[in-house]
């Protein structure tokens, strides 16, 4: 909303802009008591001293009289060169950087609740694979318990079984503890109260029904990381063609009409102060100006100097954000190939894991072995469940990555929807 605000402020500085090239008109008038001498000659009027005309005598003369004055004047100016289009084309680019700035926040947000959305799949199928534990070893315990019961096995495996339990269930509780971080994350971004968020996962935990995620460069020039920086190197050099067009001649068309009055009369008569209300002469005057500043050479020369090392560092910044997100996306295809091929092995490894616990449970049962061979085996069928998420995480967010920085982001998020 505060990106959006700053682009209705951009557009009314168009308006602007715009409405600085209407022609110029002025009325004033005005009424005034004083004397009335002069002499001839020419000075320059520095704005404080009062233009007077007629009254020159032989001798300054005291009385008081009374003028008044009305004017209209206008101005058009009708040719500068284009320094008038090309105003308003830079104020129209500054518009573009707003909306290209608020382009690139959005797909920065939309990227961020998309990785917060998988980092919230990645705890819940940890937080599931917290609770499968901490149910495997309240089996243990409830096994060994009868079996301590019965004399079969020492005290003390009941004793280790029951910190083991207690350690799963303290994981569970952080696992539980992190998913609720993580959905006040995501109503944070969302404005939806956590307790009426309701995420599913399920489609992304099964990963086939998501195998074929592809690539989508088309997006690579539209990216608005980079588009963003495009539109200020856009804007840079419509304000150079503006710095430049500003340095140009103009010619304008002025007119002014005016009406005066005095209480002195043509005669120099002193007459009734009344008298200089009503308007007595008219008058009128239209004109072509032209107007150049002969420095204007050397003050076009420093601000163009100014605003090239400008775009010469929004060259730069746009180079450095294409050669991040190329880094970025071949990061990612490295990261998408490693989880591949661990997600290949990865099944292979829980199965085993899972076949050894079973066995490694009925053989403790038949006194065959400890209870430290049981734990091991459990605990190995463990971080192979952990292995596998943090792989398939892995795998989505480097998918993620690579999406955000070729710009399918869209296309990425609607393929796992």
């Amino acid at each position: 909303m505060e990106k959006k605000a700053l682009i209705n402020s951009r557009q009314a500085a168009v308006k602007d802009v715009r409405h600085q090239f209407i022609p110029f008109l002025r009325a004033n008038a005005q009424a005034d008591l004083g004397t009335d001498n002069s002499l001839p000659g020419s000075y320059y009027s520095f704005g404080i001293i009062p233009s007077t005309s007629s009254g020159i005598t032989n001798q300054n003369n005291g009385q008081a009289a009374l003028s008044s004055l009305a004017a209209v004047y206008g101005e058009y100016t009708f040719l500068d060169f284009g320094y008038r289009k090309a105003s308003i084309q830079s104020a129209i680019s500054n518009v573009g950087v707003e909306m290209a700035d608020y382009d690139r926040l959005s797909y920065q947000v939309k990227a961020d609740v998309t990785r917060l959305y998988l980092t919230l799949l990645k705890s819940q199928m940890q937080l599931e694979i917290e609770g499968q534990n901490r149910q495997r070893y309240e089996r243990i315990f409830s096994v060994i318990q009868a079996l301590t019961q019965s004399g079969i096995k020492p005290g003390v495996d009941s004793s280790l079984a029951m910190a083991e339990l207690s350690k799963s269930i303290t994981l569970y509780n952080q696992a539980l503890g992190s998913v609720g971080n993580l959905r006040e994350q995501l109503s944070y971004y969302t404005g939806i109260p956590s307790n009426r968020l309701a995420i599913d996962t399920l489609h992304v935990q099964n990963r086939d029904s998501t195998r074929n995620i592809t690539s989508d460069t088309s997006g690579k020039e539209s990216n608005p990381l980079v588009a963003y920086y495009a539109s200020v190197n856009k804007a840079f050099a419509s304000n150079a063609e503006r710095i430049s067009k500003s340095f140009q001649p103009t010619l304008s068309l002025v007119g002014t009409a005016w009406t005066r009055a005095s209480s002195i009369s043509p005669e120099l008569e002193y007459k009734d102060l009344g008298t200089g209300l009503g308007f007595q002469r008219y008058n009128y005057m239209a004109g072509l100006t032209l107007q150049y500043d002969l420095f204007n050479g050397i003050h076009k020369k420093d601000q163009l100097a100014i605003i090239h090392y400008q775009q010469q560092a929004g060259i730069f910044d746009l180079a450095q954000q294409e050669l991040a997100l190329q880094s970025a996306s071949n990061q990612a295809d490295l990261a998408i190939h490693t989880a591949e091929i661990n997600l290949v092995e990865l099944p292979i490894q829980i199965n085993a894991a899972r076949d050894t616990y079973n066995q490694k449970l009925a053989q403790y049962k038949a006194g065959l072995i400890t209870l430290i061979d049981l734990t091991n085996a459990a605990f190995v069928l463990y971080r192979s469940q952990n292995d596998y998420t943090e792989t398939l995480t892995d795998w989505y967010l480097a998918h993620l990555d690579k999406a955000f920085a070729n710009g399918g982001l869209d296309r990425f998020i609607q393929i796992i929807k």
